[in-house]
């Protein structure tokens, strides 16, 4: 379908299910989208960071395309990853989501490599020239080692290289720097990667959010996003409060056995699993999976939260 310019709303990134043998489980997959579009999202973004894509191998990853794209027959856009170490690389990702019907793809700079801003902007203009959908710019310094500069997302977006950005970075002064360089572009898409502010990311003009959390509270982020919209801040607010405390389910693994991937992405998870969404709570390997006290803690959130 045409990708709406811009995109607004909420994007939940998607969560890939698993099977116990790290075997994409699409059955859950599909049962995981039929959660999120039934409570009212704008789009879907798979093969982010929440899908475990740097876990995945290229099978999966072109499993998860075709069988979210394919589900969805249409009602939403789907955005899909095509993120890796180098540009042709990038080209490969691309070739393979757009093949499946992604109506746009993310892209993070080069990582791995050590890259100048001159070849930041090389890769993302050669990325938009080789692919056939709009591209968006992914900012993940937390996984790319580098924080994307306001001033290279504004080149870019006045270029028309990028339809928009994905900012995961949690430089709020940042983000306003882009929202102000973009704001006279009415076709490029500012999108908050933080679960946590959403509340003021709509205030600063943001258009939408991709939340991780989503997945387990999509209706949570649907009715924060149309309260903000609405000029509804205390609503907005109650609800942004009530879902920074579900949050708090990332930090339930101990740190001294596992990273903090392998809690968070544990704990979306094992609230999905608790919820009925998805038959197992697997994250891919090496990533450490919660003890079953941790999960019981992940049920404990749910329950103050309204969703068990």
């Amino acid at each position: 379908m045409t990708l709406p310019a811009p995109l607004t709303g909420v994007v939940p990134p998607v969560c890939t299910p698993l099977t116990p043998d790290n075997e994409v489980d699409t059955a859950s997959l599909t049962r995981l989208v039929d959660h999120l579009v039934s409570a009212g999202v704008d789009a879907l973004f798979v093969l982010g960071s929440s899908s475990e894509a740097a876990y995945l191998p290229d099978r999966h990853r072109r499993l998860v395309v075709d069988t979210v794209v394919r589900h969805v027959a249409g009602q939403l856009p789907v955005l899909a990853g095509a993120i890796d170490m180098t540009t042709l690389r990038v080209h490969d990702h691309v070739d393979a989501v757009t093949a499946a019907g992604a109506d746009a793809v993310v892209v993070t700079a080069p990582f791995y490599t050590r890259t100048h801003p001159a070849e930041i902007s090389r890769h993302f203009r050669a990325v938009a020239a080789h692919s056939p959908v709009p591209v968006f710019a992914y900012d993940q310094p937390a996984s790319v080692p580098l924080k994307l500069d306001p001033e290279l997302v504004v080149e870019l977006a006045s270029d028309g290289v990028i339809a928009g950005l994905k900012d995961s970075s949690g430089d709020e002064g940042a983000f306003r720097a882009s929202l102000m360089g973009t704001r006279s572009l009415p076709s490029f898409s500012v999108l908050t990667g933080s679960e946590l502010t959403v509340d003021s990311a709509l205030a600063m003009g943001a258009h939408g959010v991709v939340p991780g959390l989503g997945n387990v509270d999509p209706e949570g982020y649907v009715r924060l996003y149309r309260a903000a919209r609405e000029g509804d801040l205390e609503r907005a607010l109650a609800e942004q409060e009530r879902l920074c405390a579900l949050f708090g389910m990332v930090g339930v693994g101990d740190p001294s056995r596992m990273g903090r991937s392998s809690s968070a992405l544990g704990a979306f998870k094992a609230a999905l699993h608790l919820r009925g969404v998805i038959s197992c709570a697997a994250t891919a390997v090496p990533q450490v999976p919660l003890s079953p006290s941790e999960v019981e803690r992940v049920g404990k959130y749910l329950a103050a939260a309204g969703l068990l």
